[in-house]
């Protein structure tokens, strides 16, 4: 198939949906399928998957929205920065919502703090050149979709002598926190939706050690409505079948071993850390942290900034979304105090987050 509307074919998508239907007829219980990509979790919502599927199947949303899972200090250290008449912030638009522990970037945008969106981090260093008397700040927050063009800045920064760019970095890695989940006593995940963003760097491959150790089937698949039915369709039949495999539905963009380019990219200029998720905690190895040979452009490193104790906003339930032990009309803020005009928690803002989705497409 080569165009969109082709994954969207109604009849090809009535013939998996049977296929499924059939293969977990005699299932004895419900299988649990989490997808940990905030594009996933919008396709589900977006396309009623969850509706058409049979009640064996049980999908749930797990940490595929980076944004959700940046810490609350993270989003205040950027908030002090702000307030810095010398900084300009750089950032896309989804983290410019998200509450701190007191404040937001749109409520210091709104009392005079120069915060600017931009559409790729290139824009930031563009923003640098136009502003040589300022100290300006990109926001690095994403998964390995994005690292490899924040990394990218930082080069091209270094290249151009950008001695006043600087980057605010919260990149993180996604195999890590699919291993800590599937180790969670609480949380039984009988296969994953592996994301297709992240697996295009990172290739299929990178989710063996997940197969391996923890014996759970990982399938990589697109965001059209038949990826998403053909990708629950080979993760029901592993389970079935009591196989531990990684599959590749995503064959026309993901291989087995990724975007080299984009890896060496990322080796070059940030290295594995420890760091905090949203509602998960500390997880080890799971961050990328600028390297010292470009320190001279790590914000934490470089600029001084007083920054509040950290406190997370009574009643939220984020963190527990976003580990898929919860569904968002759990939470008793949902659609009461916390609604997208007036966020409390960063699923309710982000575009891929679990409670934006569930606000947006869910039904009751």
């Amino acid at each position: 198939m080569k165009y969109a509307s082709e994954f969207r074919d109604p009849q090809l998508a009535k013939g998996l949906l049977a296929a499924i239907e059939q293969a977990v007829a005699d299932y004895p219980g419900r299988m649990t399928l989490m997808e940990v990509c905030g594009t996933h979790t919008m396709s589900i919502y977006q396309h009623g998957i969850r509706a058409l599927l049979p009640k064996q199947i049980r999908l749930i949303s797990g940490p595929g929205c980076p944004v959700c899972v940046t810490p609350i200090g993270y989003v205040d250290r950027a908030v002090a920065y702000a307030r810095q008449p010398d900084v300009i912030i750089a950032t896309f638009g989804d983290m410019l919502r998200v509450p701190g522990s007191t404040s937001s970037l749109l409520h210091e945008q709104a009392l005079g703090a120069q915060i600017k969106i931009v559409y790729s981090p290139l824009d930031a260093v563009a923003l640098a050149e136009k502003h040589p008397q300022k100290k300006v700040i990109f926001l690095g927050v994403g998964f390995e979709t994005t690292a490899p063009t924040i990394a990218g800045s930082i080069v091209t920064a270094k290249q151009r002598g950008l001695k006043h760019y600087f980057v605010l970095a919260a990149n993180k890695t996604m195999p890590t926190p699919m291993a800590a989940l599937t180790a969670d006593p609480e949380l039984k995940v009988d296969g994953y939706i592996c994301p297709a963003h992240v697996s295009a760097v990172i290739g299929a491959d990178a989710y063996r050690p997940l197969t391996e150790q923890f014996k759970v089937p990982c399938v990589v698949t697109g965001f059209e409505p038949l990826d998403m039915l053909r990708g629950i369709q080979l993760l029901a039949q592993q389970v079935l079948s009591g196989r531990a495999e990684v599959e590749n539905e995503y064959q026309r963009i993901v291989k087995p071993q990724g975007n080299a380019k984009a890896q060496a990219l990322l080796t070059k200029v940030f290295e594995p850390c420890d760091t905090d998720w949203r509602g998960i905690g500390a997880i080890p190895g799971s961050g990328l942290k600028i390297r010292a040979d470009y320190a001279a452009f790590d914000a934490e490193v470089q600029l001084p900034a007083t920054v509040e104790e950290p406190k997370e906003h009574q009643g939220c339930l984020c963190g527990e979304i976003l580990k898929g032990k919860i569904t968002p009309k759990e939470c008793p803020l949902f659609r009461k105090a916390c609604t997208p005009e007036n966020p409390v928690g960063a699923c309710m803002v982000s575009s891929e987050g679990t409670c934006a989705a569930e606000y947006k497409y869910g039904t009751d």
